[in-house]
Parts: structure tokens; C-alpha cells; sequence
């Protein structure tokens, strides 16, 4: 078989002429390495050589926009840091630049409604794990276009099943870092069992979060659980929920506690959520094939879910304007 040797513009004519339908997601994507921003899907690429790329040496966020405004942006950032204190990365400018960076990609874009996915890498440099041996961190902003998920999910329900892939140690699962093989594989186990989500359970046989979401229920006690933020990443969204279920303690719920929660208990359960940045909240309506609660969506997610909402669309104090 003969292969070519291609020439740079052999390569860049390649490169726009082979087009994928998924290209029309992609708005703009700021690069350090590149110094500016792109809008062509084709030139959104990071170099090969980057630690990010060969060894995970990266952490990430992904957060949402709608109608121009960034929700939680300062919770994400802040988390963020923490995870680049924990890889011993720096971030290569002002927090006011990145903000500043991550408006302009947007506006780049020109889409009010989109999702954001920000990473810093430890950069370019060899391909050893040797991380002295990259030039110096790299930003990149990818902005997207997101129309939400399908009613249905809201409507009718999620299905989750527990994860056989073996649960991260504490430090790797407080890190949001670019090492998500063990994530991947949970996303591909829920898909293949015929569920939308499994969930993984520690060694004491406690729940800890799904591939990239976290978990919560409300007892029949009118309890409103999530397990520890121990060996499970500390959520934005769940966080959030967390602060409206403690609004709703003394009416509508008994407690709102951070609790070791059992598969059984979760089983038994009146209510069953998942809670993720693009889509706030889902209602489990079945576990390892059994229902949940009546098998449809309860009123506890139903608050939740507008309380969401209203937050998105009212709350100043956590919507950052892009414009």
C-alpha cells in the first residue's frame, strides 16, 4: 500500500473539504496556541503533542449559556481552580482575562444558547509524561450549540443501572481532569445494558455519582439524600439543588442531608435524580429494572425543576452577561 507524504496545504484542502454533519454544532473555539479564536470546525484542533492529548495532563469545566448569559460561571471557576491546585497547573492568565476570552468565544459564535467546555493543559512539548518537558499551559474554549434534551426525559424519565466499573480514589474523583477513561466506559456500560445512566458504587457499597453527573433521592421519610462529596465530584447543579431542597425542609421535605445512601435505599425510594450542568435535572423513574416510586416523575423533581428554571432565567446574582 502506498501513503502518501502530504504537503501543508494538501493537509488544510483535506481538512475543509471533509466536512461532517456534526460540524454545524461547533460555533468557535478560542486557542492560546493559536492566539486568537476560529469559527471553522475544521481548524478547531489541539496539537498532538499537547500533555492533555497523550497523558490526560488537563482539567476542564463545561458550563451553559442561555440568552447570553452564563449561569454559575464564578461556581465553575472557582472550580476549576481548586482542580488546577490539585494537577499543579497554572492558569496562564487573569481570571478577569478568561472570563473575558470565554464572552468573546461566544460572541464569536453568535449563538445566545450554547454549551462552553474551557480546558487548560499543561501544553505542547514531547510526548513523555515528564511535565517539565511542555512549553507552557494552553486555554482552550470550545463553544457549541445546545438545544436541551428531549422532553421525554422530563416527561417520562430516565432509566439507570449500577456501573461494574471500578470507582475512582478520592484525590481523582475531586479533580475535574482531562483522564476520563473510567467515565467513558460508564456512559458505554449504561448504553449497552438499555439505560441512560449507571451509577457507581464504592467499596462499602455506597452510591457515588454516574459518568459525569450526580445523584440524589428523597426517602419515604421525606428525606432528600445525595452520598458525601468524598469519592464523587461536587457538582455545581447538585449543589444548587441542594440549597432549594433546604428551602423546601418543614414543608414539602423532612431533611436534606449528605448521607451514605445504600442501592437498597435507593431502590426503596420515593424519588430518584440525576443532576447534570446541561440539563439540571432528570427524574429516575427505573433502577436496575425496578421502579421507582409510582414510575413516573414526582413532585419533588417537579419543584426542582422549575426552581431551575427560574434560577436560569432570573437570578442575577449567578448569570454572567456574555454582552
Amino acid at each position: 500500500m502506498s501513503i502518501p507524504i502530504l504537503s501543508f496545504d494538501q493537509v488544510i484542502d483535506y481538512l475543509l473539504a471533509s466536512r461532517q454533519p456534526y460540524y454545524e454544532k461547533y460555533l468557535a473555539m478560542y486557542s492560546s496556541w493559536y492566539g486568537g479564536i476560529v469559527t471553522d470546525p475544521a481548524l478547531m484542533m489541539v496539537p498532538v503533542d499537547d500533555h492533555m492529548v497523550h497523558r490526560g495532563d488537563g482539567v476542564f469545566e463545561a458550563f451553559k449559556c442561555t440568552r447570553w448569559n452564563i449561569y454559575s460561571l464564578d461556581r465553575h471557576l472557582d472550580r476549576m481552580q481548586a482542580s488546577l491546585d490539585g494537577s499543579q497547573l497554572s492558569l496562564p492568565v487573569s481570571r478577569e482575562g478568561l472570563i473575558d476570552i470565554i464572552r468573546r468565544t461566544i460572541r464569536a459564535g453568535n449563538c445566545g444558547d450554547c454549551l462552553v467546555r474551557l480546558l487548560i493543559s499543561r501544553g505542547p512539548g514531547s510526548f513523555s509524561a515528564n511535565p517539565y518537558d511542555s512549553i507552557a499551559s494552553q486555554i482552550y474554549v470550545v463553544a457549541f450549540a445546545y438545544n436541551g434534551p428531549p422532553p421525554s426525559r422530563y416527561e417520562k424519565g430516565v432509566k439507570l443501572v449500577t456501573s461494574r466499573v471500578p470507582l475512582k480514589s478520592e484525590f481523582f474523583a475531586t479533580v475535574k481532569n482531562c483522564n476520563y477513561l473510567p467515565n467513558v466506559l460508564m456512559v458505554k456500560e449504561a448504553l449497552d445494558s438499555g439505560a441512560d445512566f449507571s451509577v457507581s458504587i464504592d467499596e462499602r457499597g455506597f452510591l457515588a455519582e454516574t459518568a459525569t453527573e450526580n445523584v440524589g433521592i428523597v426517602t419515604k421519610n421525606g428525606e432528600f439524600l445525595v452520598p458525601r462529596f468524598l469519592r464523587t465530584l461536587r457538582g455545581i447543579t447538585v449543589s444548587r439543588a441542594l440549597q432549594f431542597a433546604e428551602q423546601m425542609e418543614g414543608s414539602d421535605l423532612k431533611s436534606v442531608v449528605q448521607a451514605d445512601i445504600t442501592r437498597e435505599q435507593a431502590l426503596d425510594a420515593t424519588e430518584v435524580f440525576v443532576f447534570g450542568t446541561s440539563f439540571d435535572i432528570f427524574p429516575v423513574v427505573e433502577y436496575d429494572g425496578r421502579k421507582i416510586g409510582d414510575g413516573a416523575p414526582g413532585p419533588i423533581f417537579k419543584k426542582l425543576l422549575q426552581r431551575f428554571r427560574e434560577d436560569e432565567s432570573s437570578n442575577t446574582a449567578l448569570l454572567t452577561p456574555v454582552n
